[in-house]
């Protein structure tokens, strides 16, 4: 499965991991020139998030029949006016050849729960931990746009064990070098501390390979 390509795949992804990504394809592995991402941190705004998902994979279509969706199963899509709507409905209705990443959302696609779950334990004692990826820093006006200090107040000091970047670029080493001000000040505004955790990219990479090869196991 190692050697599968993304060549004619296209790839079709929450703005967020647009760093991951982007590095995959710079270092060669994500060998695929179709990418097309989504506004990072529709979450918070369903109705955009599928507006943009549908126009997304509308415009990748046009350009193969071979579609990966990188968006998580469960917390990236929450319907509240219709529980039963999920991304995968959504996919499904668009027609076949769109496989969609088995995984819950952007974090549990660089650390799965058990991972995260001994990450926890080693550098926060065990207690609840706010997870975030580089991205949720870079794109933090888009992720967070509506929230303001009141709202950060009520929902991030409840993590006691603080916010933990799951960083497999680096990036917040290089910010904290280049840019230290950004994380202090982000940092002040959740009320919890900031840290970041190294983690590979090996479970992201064989999640994209799982996908990838039911293109070619037909």
């Amino acid at each position: 499965m190692e050697n599968v390509s993304f060549g004619g795949i296209a790839i079709v992804s929450c703005g967020t991991l647009s760093l991951e990504l982007n590095y995959l394809k710079r270092e060669g592995f994500l060998d695929t020139g179709i990418l097309f991402y989504t506004t990072p941190g529709l979450h918070e705004d369903i109705r955009e998030l599928e507006n943009q998902l549908v126009d997304r994979i509308n415009r990748a279509k046009e350009k193969t029949d071979k579609i990966i969706v990188i968006y998580g199963g469960k917390f990236c899509y929450v319907n509240a006016d219709q529980p039963t709507r999920t991304i995968q409905t959504i996919i499904e209705e668009l027609g076949p050849g769109i496989a969609t990443i088995q995984a819950t959302h952007c974090m549990d696609m660089l650390a799965g729960e058990t991972e995260r779950t001994k990450i926890a334990d080693e550098i926060a004692d065990g207690e609840p931990v706010w997870w975030m990826t580089p991205g949720w820093v870079k794109f933090r006006h888009n992720v967070f746009k509506d929230w303001d200090k009141a709202l950060a107040n009520e929902n991030f000091p409840r993590h006691t064990g603080g916010a933990v970047i799951l960083d497999s670029i680096g990036y917040l080493d290089r910010t904290m070098a280049e840019k230290p001000e950004e994380i202090l000040e982000y940092s002040d505004w959740m009320g919890i501390p900031i840290q970041g955790y190294s983690v590979t990219m090996d479970r992201f990479k064989s999640l994209l390979l799982d996908q990838a090869s039911q293109f070619y196991d037909k």
